[in-house]
């Protein structure tokens, strides 16, 4: 993706600085290991890539909220979100692993883990796990609402988790479902979630709408690769004007409800809000 780029450490500490100082209040990290299995089981090395941005991050820009995406997916060597028995993600034994992931991120310092699986009972396994071992301050941020879909292509060419085999329509939701989107939302309340996620952001406003009209919770939006890479493309191309395009998907997210907006333009963005102030 224009302008998107796998970096080490150092180099995530200099974005990282640039995009404090333009204002934005926090970032969300992904991590690509030396080495994949079939567990996934670098997700909770203390040593890994995302450990040891957290623990830089708080050290260098301790005022910049860090959350760590909590998912299998860049870790195994299949390329889905959990552990594989009998050609199929096995709810009961991700959890423990995705627990594991997650306690090991609190423990380098990350102020907010945000499950992104979308296995059954997630939430309340990892809010355990949280909480026996000391960490019943870090909130969570449920991926609540997340659907199957084209718009995570190009991420997944980036974090190289694209699934080896199969797709992930059997743990990720129908696009089709608003019904269903509500329910996985009150679920992830129900089991401790103090934030709640819907994503893609773009082609589900409606459902944007929904959660927040119905439940009142915050709420995060993730505007994904696909919505990003189009607008720029189509910028490059001079079939649109770039800066507007990107500003108004951002108010329509905004717009139809959501606290959070996480995106690819966020640097852009607070660049173009500064220079308007």
């Amino acid at each position: 993706m224009p302008g998107v780029f796998q970096t080490t450490v150092d180099e995530m500490l200099r974005d990282a600085r640039q995009a404090s100082d333009l204002g934005v209040g926090g970032v969300i990290l992904f991590g690509i290991p030396e080495s994949k299995d079939a567990n996934g089981s670098q997700a909770w090395n203390d040593d890994a890539p995302v450990q040891q941005a957290v623990r830089a991050l708080k050290r260098e820009l301790p005022e910049l909220v860090v959350i760590t995406d909590v998912c299998l997916c860049e870790y195994t060597d299949h390329g889905h979100c959990g552990v594989i028995h009998d050609g199929d993600v096995d709810n009961d034994e991700t959890l423990e692993a995705l627990a594991r992931e997650a306690v090991s991120h609190a423990r380098a310092g990350a102020d907010i883990v945000a499950p992104s699986d979308m296995m059954d009972g997630r939430v309340g396994r990892i809010r355990a796990a949280l909480d026996a071992e000391g960490y019943s301050t870090t909130p969570i941020l449920s991926y609540a609402a997340k659907f199957a879909g084209p718009f995570y292509g190009p991420f997944r060419d980036a974090a190289e988790s694209t699934p080896k085999f199969g797709d992930r329509r059997s743990y990720q939701m129908d696009s089709g479902n608003s019904d269903e989107a509500l329910r996985e939302v009150r679920l992830d309340i129900e089991e401790g979630a103090d934030m709640v996620m819907v994503k893609p952001a773009g082609p589900f406003l409606d459902v944007i709408r929904r959660v927040k009209t119905e439940t009142g919770y915050p709420l995060a939006a993730y505007q994904v690769s696909g919505e990003y890479a189009m607008i720029q493309a189509a910028a490059e191309r001079g079939w649109i004007d770039g800066e507007r395009v990107m500003m108004d998907s951002l108010l329509g997210i905004r717009r139809a409800g959501a606290d959070v907006i996480i995106t690819y333009f966020a640097c852009d963005a607070a660049k173009l809000l500064t220079s308007q102030r």
